[in-house]
């Protein structure tokens, strides 16, 4: 290096350090406050995480709980348990509280557990994904207590081409056409079935009962 380039490169150097200097001594509260402040800032952001993280473990054994009582046949205490988990709980196990509370009132009663699945399709808080679901259940409910065509306008809502419970709301169509003695109707619905290639398998082996039972026709009524 030429001893002009390393004079030059000096001067530079000392001309930056003056700037720092004279930066730090201008501004030096505010950038400790800022830094201060950084440090708050991801120390409050991990204590958020810690605090959600710990809340979900808690409601997953809460959850658990509700469940191994619903196994032992105890009810009314897994319902209660289901209730003030769907009331307090902030995680993700408050909503499957809500939707599993509706499954045990459905054990009991259809029409209450479909009731609780309608509160469920009707809150604007949940995603149009979870509010499907619960139409979908209450559908299940409903099948064989309400006259089938009742539940058919919501269920074919669910039933076009883009919707991720399509398989489950034709097979309930093609049902509510079976248990109609509309074989029409049946026939309509488990043809998308069959012409869907992402039928899952499960479905495409009870397609094969539910077009036999098409194909038989209406079941004659005996006096």
């Amino acid at each position: 290096m030429a001893p002009n380039d390393e004079f030059i490169r000096e001067v530079d150097e000392e001309y930056r350090r003056d700037q720092v200097a004279q930066i730090w001594k201008r501004y030096n509260g505010v950038i400790i406050g800022a830094v201060i402040l950084v440090v708050a800032a991801v120390g409050g952001w991990r204590y958020w995480e810690y605090s959600q993280e710990t809340r979900s473990q808690a409601d997953a054994i809460r959850y658990e709980d509700a469940l191994k009582l619903s196994r032992e046949e105890k009810s009314k205490e897994s319902e209660a348990a289901l209730e003030v988990l769907a009331k307090e709980g902030d995680s993700s196990y408050g909503l499957l509280a809500r939707f599993r509370l509706a499954a045990e009132l459905g054990r009991q009663n259809s029409e209450n557990g479909a009731s609780a699945y309608d509160a469920l399709a009707k809150d604007g808080n949940l995603s149009a994904l979870w509010q499907d679901l619960a139409r979908l259940r209450a559908a299940w409910l409903r099948i064989d207590a309400d006259d089938p065509a009742k539940i058919r306008p919501d269920l074919e809502k669910l039933a076009v081409p883009a919707n991720p419970w399509r398989h489950s709301a034709r097979e309930l169509l093609g049902l509510s056409g079976l248990k109609a003695g509309d074989m029409d109707y049946a026939g309509r619905w488990f043809d998308q079935i069959a012409a869907d290639r992402d039928t899952p398998p499960a479905l495409k082996q009870r397609l094969a009962v539910y077009t036999a039972l098409v194909a038989g026709g209406p079941v004659p009524v005996t006096q």
